[in-house]
């Protein structure tokens, strides 16, 4: 029995690592196609609209 605890954990871990690899994996692939489109368009930023005040600004990466 505890065989299958410790192997249970083992899984677990794997799949929620594998999640967090995948996730950040898409993030990466996003932040680097928006910076070859701002180099193909020759562009310093992306800019996004604020629905609450309706005004523009430059989209900043976390």
């Amino acid at each position: 029995m505890p065989q299958f605890l410790l192997l249970a954990g083992v899984v677990a871990v794997g799949v929620i690592g594998y999640r967090a690899f995948v996730r950040e994996a898409e993030r990466v692939s996003a932040r680097v196609r928006r910076a070859e489109k701002e180099q193909q368009t020759g562009a310093t930023g992306t800019l996004v609209k604020d629905e609450k005040t309706g005004e523009y600004r430059l989209d900043k990466d976390e």
